[in-house]
């Protein structure tokens, strides 16, 4: 039974095979149906026939025919004839069951297309997770009110599911015997590589793109494959083909339609992208906002820009170079580097000059993501707002007060990086310093050494191994004119980090006579320098009021009607400044992962060296930087201005009397008390003393004491700044001390109003003379006799030093006079027999007494002159003055009594005694007045002016760097800045692991 139906089976093969499916001939067996072929014939041998040869003539048609094939692997058969016969049941048969795997094959595949287009829209979902507190909390009790259970007993079982699914097993048998139909290289297998391989370069491109943006893509290639191969078939065929017109029509066509489809392209990317921005920001905003409470990470590049900024203030003494990636834009001067850097950060933010130099110091930009597009500088908080006219030009301004601030006095450019943050939308995150321009001559106005500060400063950006050089050149000018490029073939020779960027391409494709050159730069042919890539851009018409919008689209519109890209000169992707910024993105990324943890690694070592330093030298002290020592100072000082406040009314009245007697005392007694004696009565000395003392308190007394208080007030700050405290003393506080001192005592002015109530109250001192006890009479006596005796003594010093050493100095001392100290002795000795004679002698020599003094003393042999005997007279009178008013003094001390009756019946008089009571209780009550005005005001305003002058020199850092100074200090400074920069680097390469 089974043999016949075999041989049945074999007929109807034999009729298939000599059947012709519309082909003249006969058809080998190999083009039989997949099933038909894995029939075993057992009726013929191999033996009996052969194989016959494959006809090329006959071809399967497919929409996907340009695929390759790929070879199946086929079971074993024998191959052999049947009689031809008009089996039409047969032949509707196999194309029936040709047609059902096709049709499972077509389902196989779309649920396959199915799956992975699913995964993609899953993964362009955004985590939700965060948001959970948007569903109101009544969603999540619903299983409290509803009973969950009933529904889940309703729904059919898993049984009864079962019957509605298809038979898997059967679809695995069909999809097995379509890897059959799907021979090597053939269409169905190539279309499904295809779609995976646009998915995963899709996914690693940009997640989030449509399937219509991967079609696009891959019309582009095929626009671009025909493209060329019909412009190769074009120049590389016989001539009577070159002139057809047909052909080049061809050609043209296809350039045209590739550069349409990529202009299409570019749109639907920016639409996406624009849209992504809308999203993005309405995020960031509400996060800014803080409708919900969640704290927000720093990005990844405002912390690797902080590591930066630490990096430019850190000086590098153990050799650890800053070989951390930036992006740093070189360029001749008014290449348009700055319009570039713009065009990146889509701002207007640079100030701008026709042929000047702009940019005179490097300015580092650090582009991060953000919900505002707004602006702001590393040392400041305001933020300008971008996209309001007014802030930018205050943006501007202000860059331009801080280049000029940064350029010393004799200089052009500086050397000093100025640093700002820009934020905003669909920014490409990187970190750019924009550089001074590259000048070939140094003009009128500029310092001498402008052109090698220049090329110094370049050179210093450029020699970081890690760093991307972003060449701008100018496509306007002439190239050979270019001094950029030989400078950056110098840093770079190989051109692994270098960008080129062809600006002004509008301007150079008007003025260039030969396009070719343009294609010749951009391929990188014209110039010995290297290159990672090369871009041409256009950055607007050269009009500074126009905004970034309008250079966009004057941009595109620009490329989309250029013959460079029409005659494929220039390619899609090298064109437009986005694409620029991608690509300069993209590698500076790829720089930072490559060369990050190196860095770290070394300031890891250095960290330990500067540890190991500061353990060896100053084992028992903290690691205070510049900054904590200054806080400790600043505590050590306001604590001694607390002290000031401390110190008792007693101490302050001492010092305040004592000064000022000592200050006034030569008034008092030369002006005052000497003229006053004079006198022959006791109303005449009373009315000269009251005269005297009220013109001395009207115009100079308060301003003395005012004097005197201000400077016993600096004496006791002074004291306590400077006063050592044993071992806990530091002295490297010292300098900063005294400047804080200096400064506070220049900045405090004492109130001016005081020398006036003060003035009423020592007029009032001064006209009481009313002695009330014998105690005050008793101290008058003694001040008197102390400030006459202390005046004495100074006399008897002067004459001493007048007439040289008396006879025992000279025995014991082996000196002796000089010819006018013997002079001066004779005179003396004149001038005290005359005293002796007249006890009673005025202050003052007549002219006749000083001839005869003269002529007694050139009678002896000495030659004087009249004014050396006036001045010795002063002295020799001062002298018997203060003795014999001493004297009187002695006698005044029981002269009490006679005081309290007005010296009536009395031959003594001590109105002397009574001027120098007058004289101390004056200063007593000034010293009182001023020890209050001290005490409750003028040391508080001392203190507050301290702790200004503090807050400033806290707010200057220069200053800080010149007063605390030091081994100690510079070793914790540098041990803190690379404590700080390791934290940060290993903080920001943890996040960047994560973002991975």
């Amino acid at each position: 039974m089974w043999r016949a139906r075999a041989a049945a089976v074999c007929v109807v093969c034999q009729s298939l095979a000599n059947s012709s499916y519309g082909v003249k001939g006969k058809s080998p067996l190999q083009k039989l149906h997949l099933v038909s072929r894995s029939i075993y014939h057992p009726h013929y041998t191999s033996s009996k026939f052969q194989r016959p040869p494959l006809r090329t003539s006959i071809q399967q048609f497919s929409s996907l025919n340009r695929l390759p094939l790929r070879k199946t692997k086929l079971l074993s058969v024998k191959y052999g004839y049947l009689p031809r016969r008009n089996f039409w049941v047969a032949r509707l048969a196999s194309r029936l069951l040709k047609l059902r795997y096709l049709v499972l094959g077509s389902a196989v595949g779309g649920g396959y297309t199915a799956k992975k287009t699913y995964d993609q829209w899953k993964e362009m979902l955004p985590d939700l997770s965060d948001y959970k507190w948007i569903v109101p909390d009544f969603i999540w009790e619903l299983d409290e009110h509803i009973d969950f259970e009933k529904f889940s007993k309703a729904l059919p079982d898993a049984e009864d599911l079962a019957k509605l699914l298809p038979d898997f097993d059967k679809i695995g048998e069909s999809l097995s015997s379509l890897t059959g139909f799907f021979s090597p290289g053939s269409q169905g297998e190539t279309a499904f590589r295809a779609t995976d391989q646009g998915y995963e370069n899709d996914k690693q491109y940009k997640k989030g793109l449509l399937g219509e943006l991967i079609l696009l893509q891959q019309q582009i290639q095929q626009h671009e494959e025909e493209a060329r191969r019909a412009a190769g078939q074009y120049n590389t065929g016989s001539p009577q083909q070159k002139r057809k017109v047909s052909d080049k029509e061809k050609i043209d066509q296809l350039q045209e339609e590739l550069l349409h489809t990529q202009l299409k392209y570019q749109r639907i990317l920016e639409r996406l992208e624009k849209e992504n921005k809308e999203l993005r920001k309405l995020v960031l905003q509400k996060d800014d906002k803080g409708i919900h409470q969640r704290k927000l990470k720093k990005s990844l590049i405002d912390m690797y820009s902080e590591v930066l900024d630490i990096l430019s203030d850190y000086d590098a003494s153990y050799n650890t170079q800053d070989h951390l990636p930036r992006v740093v834009v070189v360029g001749d001067q008014s290449a348009g580097k700055t319009s570039v850097l713009e065009m990146i950060a889509q701002a207007r933010i640079f100030p701008r000059g026709s042929g000047e130099m702009m940019t005179r110091s490097p300015v580092k930009v650090t582009l991060s993501e953000g919900p505002h597009h707004v602006a702001l500088f590393k040392d400041s908080s305001r933020e300008f707002d971008l996209t309001k006219e007014e802030d930018l030009a205050a943006l501007r301004n202000e860059i331009e007060i801080r280049m000029r601030k940064s350029v010393k006095e004799g200089c052009t450019v500086s050397a000093e990086t100025i640093s700002l943050n820009v934020k905003g939308p669909g920014l490409q995150r990187m970190v750019l310093v924009d550089l001074p321009g590259v000048i070939s001559t140094v003009t009128s106005g500029m310092a001498p050494d402008t052109k090698d500060t220049i090329f110094s400063i370049s050179k210093a950006y450029m020699q970081n191994p890690n760093a991307i050089i972003l060449c701008i050149q100018d496509g306007s000018v002439d190239a050979e004119r270019s001094i950029v490029t030989d400078l950056v073939s110098q840093m770079d020779p190989h051109g692994k980090r270098t960008i080129f960027v062809l600006t002004k391409v509008d301007l150079a494709e008007k003025n260039v006579a030969s396009p070719n050159r343009i294609q010749q730069i951009i391929e990188g042919k014209l110039f010995p320098m290297k290159a990672l890539g090369y871009f041409a851009v256009v950055t607007g018409k050269g009009n500074s009021s126009e905004s970034i919008e309008s250079i966009k689209d004057y941009e595109e519109e620009f490329f989309q009607n250029s013959k460079l890209l029409k005659t494929c000169m220039l390619k899609a992707h090298q064109v437009t400044t986005r694409n620029l910024s991608l690509a300069v993105s993209d590698c500076f990324w790829k720089m930072v992962r490559e060369s990050v943890e190196q860095q770290a690694d070394a300031f890891k070592a250095t960290r330990f060296n500067l540890e190991t330093e500061w353990k060896n030298n100053y084992p028992r002290l903290r690691e205070l930087d510049r900054n904590e020592l200054f806080e400790k100072a600043k505590n050590e000082i306001l604590d001694e201005v607390i002290s000031l406040s401390q110190v008792t009314p007693k101490h302050w009245e001492e010092i305040l009397q004592k000064t000022l007697w000592e200050r006034v005392s030569t008034h008092v007694i030369e002006n005052i008390y000497l003229p006053a004696a004079q006198t022959t009565n006791s109303g005449t000395f009373n009315t000269t003393v009251d005269i005297k003392l009220k013109q001395w308190t009207d115009k100079q007394l308060p301003n003395k004491a005012v004097e005197v208080a201000w400077e016993t007030l600096q004496e006791e700050f002074s004291h306590f700044m400077t006063e050592k405290k044993g071992k806990e003393h530091d002295n490297i506080f010292d300098k900063l001390k005294q400047a804080v001192k200096e400064e506070s005592i220049k900045r405090h002015k004492w109130n001016e109003r005081a020398e006036d109530s003060l003035r009423v109250i020592q007029h009032n001192a001064l006209e009481d003379r009313s002695i009330s006890d014998k105690q005050q009479w008793d101290a008058a006596i003694h001040f008197m006799e102390d400030t006459l005796q202390s005046r004495l003594k100074d006399t008897e010093s002067v004459i001493e030093d007048m007439v040289g050493p008396d006879w025992k100095k000279r025995w014991l001392y082996w000196v002796g006079r000089t010819k006018e100290q013997n002079i001066r002795n004779e005179t003396k000795n004149e001038l005290e027999k005359m005293i002796k004679c007249n006890e009673d002698h005025a202050a003052y020599l007549a002219n006749d007494e000083v001839t005869t003094v003269r002529k007694n003393l050139e009678a002896k042999g000495v030659a004087v002159d009249p004014c050396l005997i006036k001045d010795t007279w002063h002295q020799v009178y001062r002298r018997h003055f203060l003795r014999t008013a001493l004297s009187h003094c002695n006698l005044c001390r029981r002269g009490f009594y006679y005081y309290q009756r007005h010296f009536v019946d009395s031959e003594l008089e001590c109105n002397d005694v009574v001027l120098f009571w007058r004289i101390q209780r004056m200063l007593a009550i000034t010293a009182n007045t001023l020890r209050q005005q001290l005490t409750n005001t003028e040391v508080r305003r001392l203190e507050k002016n301290v702790k200004e002058v503090l807050e400033d020199f806290a707010e200057d850092s220069d200053k800080k760097v010149k007063l605390l100074t030091g081994k100690r200090v510079q070793l914790a400074e540098d041990l803190k800045k690379v404590r700080e920069i390791q934290e940060k680097l290993e903080a920001f390469i943890e996040a960047l692991h994560q973002e991975k």
